[in-house]
């Protein structure tokens, strides 16, 4: 059966309105981590839940759009974000169309991978503009933790990122995951990014 290259840019309808329902669930998972005060993030389940649908071009769309939106609505810091979104939406959809949404041990190892690299894409990021603080307390508590004991600037913010990170990303990879299980077949087939995810 021939598939549609994950890098194709010609994208389907359901694609298409696939990116506002995903940048709504994004809106919705940080309002629901802000009015609890969860430790995490929890902002780019929309992100991973469309780039494990429709593939990496469309889960960076997405990752964008939903931090220019949060740019324009809430803080212009968030333009710069939009790389670290990007990259996440990139990485979900090329490891789901290799077959790693295909189990939930696969789909933890997805999101500890996505923690990691977001933390790395997002360090640097951090020490230019919040001088390597996250803004997280957990996070920038063991940044001040580490730089009152001499560490350099970049260890402490890296290790800032990580600590948030990768547990938010476990979180929201296996909260998309549980949702992409749980779609009917036939919606799961309107979308062209199958490639070994046809073997769930």
């Amino acid at each position: 059966m021939n598939r549609k290259s994950m890098w194709s840019l010609q994208f389907s309808t359901v694609a298409l309105v696939l990116i506002p329902a995903a940048i709504g669930i994004n809106f919705l998972g940080k309002l629901f981590a802000e009015l609890l005060k969860l430790p995490l993030w929890i902002d780019s389940i929309g992100t991973v839940l469309s780039a494990m649908l429709a593939g990496p071009i469309i889960g960076a769309i997405v990752g964008i759009i939903n931090n220019v939106i949060y740019g324009f609505t809430t803080s212009p810091i968030s333009f710069v974000y939009a790389i670290t979104q990007a990259v996440i939406g990139l990485v979900v959809g090329i490891m789901a169309y290799k077959g790693w949404i295909s189990s939930v041990k696969k789909a933890i190892i997805l999101g500890l991978v996505v923690g990691f690299i977001a933390a790395t894409v997002s360090t640097p990021l951090n020490i230019m503009f919040w001088e390597g603080m996250t803004g997280n307390v957990w996070g920038d508590a063991l940044f001040a933790y580490l730089r009152a004991n001499d560490n350099a600037l970049w260890v402490a913010s890296f290790a800032d990122s990580i600590v948030v990170d990768v547990p938010d990303k476990v979180v929201t990879v296996l909260l998309s995951f549980l949702l992409f299980r749980s779609l009917p077949k036939n919606v799961k087939n309107m979308y062209d990014n199958h490639g070994e995810i046809e073997k769930l």
